[in-house]
């Protein structure tokens, strides 16, 4: 009988393995940084909540402000269904802006101990939620299947608002109070990055992405 080499053993189990095993592919992509150029906080009468959404002059901003920050020209697969919640709590939407990407349901559980009733006469998306209280099953939710801003009321409490805004893309971040941010396993290509602001402005700039490492961009 003829014995074959311990090492020629070793290389055909080895050899056996990566037949059997999957393969695995690697996708670095980029990472943008940086940091927005973000207006001055304003004061307001009704503070339930440490980011409010405020009205002045017909502008709905956060307060203290913050950016939606997002890469717009993304061609992408359609949105993996996902639940996103804006809590009523304590008499204000929580989170008071939420960014979300086309395709997302969102519910809108109450936390007090007492009735709320949301609406919205936005164009991206109409309802009315009609009146109900804590103990509501199944949670109200609403499905955002088109792109714009949406603004949160309640009928009861005048002073609660909120804002959902539905981006076509799925690469996006809120910035902190300071104006940084950080998105990640972003794709290579030309792209405009986007700050939202307020419901009045948002900045951009156009960016070329290479296929790996970390580029900064500050905006304006």
């Amino acid at each position: 009988m003829i014995q074959k080499p311990s090492n020629f053993l070793a290389l055909a189990a080895t050899l056996a393995a990566l037949l059997v095993a999957p393969a695995i592919v690697r996708a670095d992509g980029v990472t943008l940084t940086g940091r927005i150029a973000l207006p001055k906080a304003l004061s307001t009468p009704v503070m339930n909540k440490r980011y409010d959404i405020i009205a002045s002059g017909g502008v709905l901003s956060p307060n203290p402000p913050r950016a939606v920050v997002y890469l717009d020209g993304v061609h992408s697969l359609a949105a993996t269904p996902r639940t996103e919640q804006v809590v009523q709590t304590n008499f204000a939407f929580v989170p008071a802006l939420l960014p979300i990407q086309v395709g997302t349901r969102v519910e809108f559980p109450n936390a007090d101990p007492t009735f709320h009733n949301v609406f919205s006469y936005s164009p991206p998306k109409r309802f009315d939620l009609g009146r109900y209280t804590p103990e509501e099953r199944p949670i109200p939710s609403q499905l955002f299947d088109k792109p714009g801003l949406v603004t949160l009321r309640c009928d009861i409490h005048e002073h609660m608002r909120g804002l959902i805004l539905i981006l076509d893309t799925p690469h996006f971040v809120l910035s902190g109070t300071d104006g940084k941010y950080r998105i990640e396993n972003l794709p290579a290509g030309h792209f405009t990055l986007k700050a939202w602001l307020n419901s009045k402005n948002t900045l951009e700039k156009s960016i070329d992405l290479p296929s790996t490492g970390t580029v900064e961009l500050n905006l304006p």
